[in-house]
């Protein structure tokens, strides 16, 4: 391929925003992806046989899944197993497509609560990018959320909510606590040629019908229409960079194992918040000894995943209790800031989900699973019979969780494997288990008889978020608040690694807002921008 304006590395949520944004503003782009694309027809949702699939073929652990574009990740030094999706799409074609942003006070950590940092930029500013991802992902959801800052309502009317979500709602009321119909990522009704979801609630395993938001329905037929080049199969393994300090490209292994490079004016990083540092640091060279763009020390430092529990209310009435949609039906923000009398800082949010067929119920959702007589308890008490809080902590950054590059551990193409040091703070754990235990009450208020609270899940690891901080001083950030490299002046960071904090929410509606602004920064300045 010939050198394009700007290479982006990784085809997920934020590449596939950058990609259709740059193609928009007239650039010639090129995305190198090193999973392939997958038809929505292989999900098995549909099937009887989705949860068996699930444990394997479409496992969120990569570690398990082992196909051929994924790549190992040593984890005997975490508390937290991490997930990802490798593939046109990335690990959208996995999410569960919740959608809520960050609130005001995200950004003011450090000033409201003494602890971490203050982010560079306010939620003021990333505003109008929230509300346009909102219209290019098809979010669904209902304005006037307390909650929630003013601004533009969801394009799309909320996703139906069960009678099951009704009875917690009004357990809230009497309760006094807020709870609001949930923002997802799923079209509640025909959108931009996608059909409106089906209630399968098997969202997390790929969404047959197009319903949900990935980027490979929402973002790149329209960025290939518009000419962006999409190479699949491209293990990248190299920021190349000149005598100046520039980037130059990217060195990658094609599907056949061939050794090429792509030249290109820019360099975006898309890679998530393992990949991202991982290339950085595998980028090694005599202008950078320590790893591209690692001045601060700081590329792969301050790993933060969000510790995450669950509570399942078991009720004597029955429902469908293994369908809806896998995001979430009702969301609380009730315990989201620091309360005046707790033991911890910040938050959570709690998202109501279903809690899975039959092998979904007998596995325990981070719990033990049970064999013989207790099996079949277990089942003919949960399944139909039973809803869960899912649990998101905030995960305060803390430069010992960590992203480096092992010693023997390497991919099927021999390039090293990423390590990952993360242990589970003091704070994260007495903050969940004050979560569990309010979530208990709701549901137990709501009318369940029994509630399995299991505070902290370890296979959760879906959100990857800080190992490349942005800030305005270079000395103790990576990126600016742009995303660019304090020490590259043509590299570009625009996935979760920039995040300062991780708030107690989903973090997808934020990672695609920061990108959205970062590609519309260098549009706007594309005559003063650097390049080889």
């Amino acid at each position: 391929m010939s050198r394009p304006d700007v290479l982006i590395i990784g085809a997920g949520a934020s590449g596939a925003v950058a990609a259709k944004r740059l193609a928009e503003g007239g650039f010639d782009v090129v995305c190198l992806e090193q999973g392939q694309r997958t038809d929505p027809g292989a999900y098995r949702g549909a099937y009887p046989d989705w949860e068996l699939t699930g444990l394997k073929q479409w496992n969120w652990d990569p570690n398990v899944r082992q196909a051929d574009a994924d790549y190992p990740v040593e984890v005997s030094e975490s508390d937290i197993d991490p997930l990802m999706f490798n593939g046109v799409g990335g690990s959208t074609v996995q999410f569960a497509a919740q959608w809520p942003r960050l609130a005001p006070s995200d950004f003011h950590v450090r000033s409201l609560d003494g602890v971490a940092d203050d982010w560079p930029l306010t939620y003021e500013e990333l505003q109008p990018y929230y509300e346009r991802s909102d219209v290019d992902f098809g979010v669904s959801g209902m304005g006037g959320d307390p909650a929630y800052p003013p601004g533009a309502e969801p394009p799309l009317p909320p996703l139906p909510v069960p009678d099951v979500a009704n009875e917690i709602a009004r357990a809230h009321n009497r309760l006094g606590w807020h709870w609001w119909p949930g923002y997802n990522a799923i079209a509640s009704r025909s959108y931009r040629g996608r059909r409106p979801c089906v209630q399968r609630g098997t969202c997390a395993w790929g969404c047959g019908e197009g319903a949900k938001g990935s980027t490979d329905q929402t973002h790149w037929p329209d960025a290939e229409r518009l000419g962006v080049k999409l190479a699949t199969g491209a293990r990248v393994y190299e920021i190349t960079v000149n005598g100046r300090g520039l980037a130059t490209g990217a060195a990658y292994v094609d599907h056949e194992g061939v050794h090429r490079h792509q030249e290109a004016s820019v360099v975006m990083l898309a890679a998530n918040g393992i990949g991202t540092p991982r290339l950085l640091l595998l980028s090694s060279s005599a202008h950078f000894p320590d790893g591209l763009a690692n001045r601060s020390g700081l590329v792969g430092k301050r790993l933060m995943m969000h510790p995450f529990g669950t509570v399942i209310g078991l009720f004597d009435r029955r429902w469908a209790s293994w369908q809806g949609h896998w995001g979430q039906s009702l969301q609380s923000m009730q315990f989201y800031e620091t309360g005046p009398s707790a033991d911890f800082v910040r938050g959570a949010k709690w998202g109501l989900q279903p809690t899975g067929g039959p092998l979904g119920v007998a596995m325990g959702f981070g719990g033990d699973p049970v064999w013989g007589e207790e099996l079949q308890e277990r089942v003919s008490k949960s399944l139909g019979h039973s809803i869960m809080w899912g649990i998101i902590g905030e995960d305060l950054p803390d430069e010992s969780n960590a992203v480096t590059l092992d010693s023997e551990l390497v991919d099927s193409d021999g390039v090293r494997a990423p390590r990952i040091h993360y242990r589970v703070s003091g704070n994260s754990t007495r903050l969940l288990e004050f979560h569990a235990e309010r979530a208990s009450e709701s549901l137990i208020e709501a009318g369940a008889y029994e509630t399995i609270v299991t505070p902290q899940v370890r296979g959760t690891g879906w959100h990857l978020l800080g190992t490349a901080r942005m800030g305005d001083d270079p000395e103790s950030s990576v990126v600016d608040r742009w995303g660019r490299a304090h020490d590259v002046g043509n590299l570009f960071v625009i996935d979760g690694s920039l995040f300062v904090t991780s708030g107690g929410v989903n973090p997808t509606a934020t990672i695609s807002a920061l990108a959205l602004r970062a590609t519309e920064h260098l549009i706007s300045r594309r005559k003063g921008q650097a390049t080889p």
